[in-house]
């Protein structure tokens, strides 16, 4: 396992504690019995140090990638070109009123 920055357990390895993984519940608003933070913390220790074992397989002669292949602009060209007039739009409408769509109220006056 590779040595990890700033960890807190022995030989490098990420110690998460049940402290730790009960303030990142509470930051993330979600209620956690004490099983559940006994069970969590191991596991998230196991997958912090599984992230962490990736930056050991690429060396320093290895390019950063974000993509395996060459990613190309596939956008078109914007152009401007002239859209539906106001009575263009409307041809089509069952009912409009004042150059808008009308349509049945769906709710009532309890705004």
């Amino acid at each position: 396992m590779p040595e990890i920055p700033g960890a807190n357990g022995p030989d490098g390895q990420v110690a998460i504690t049940r402290e730790e993984v009960a303030h990142l519940a509470d930051l993330a608003r979600i209620d956690l019995s004490d099983a559940e933070l006994d069970h969590l913390a191991p596991q998230l220790a196991v997958i912090v140090e599984s992230v962490a074992s990736i930056s050991g397989v690429a060396g320093d002669d290895v390019p950063a990638t974000s993509h395996p292949l060459p990613v190309t602009n596939v956008f078109r060209e914007d152009v401007v070109v002239p859209g539906l007039t106001a009575a263009q739009a409307l041809a089509a409408a069952p009912a409009s009123e004042q150059q808008r769509f009308s349509v049945p109220r769906i709710l009532g006056d309890e705004q």
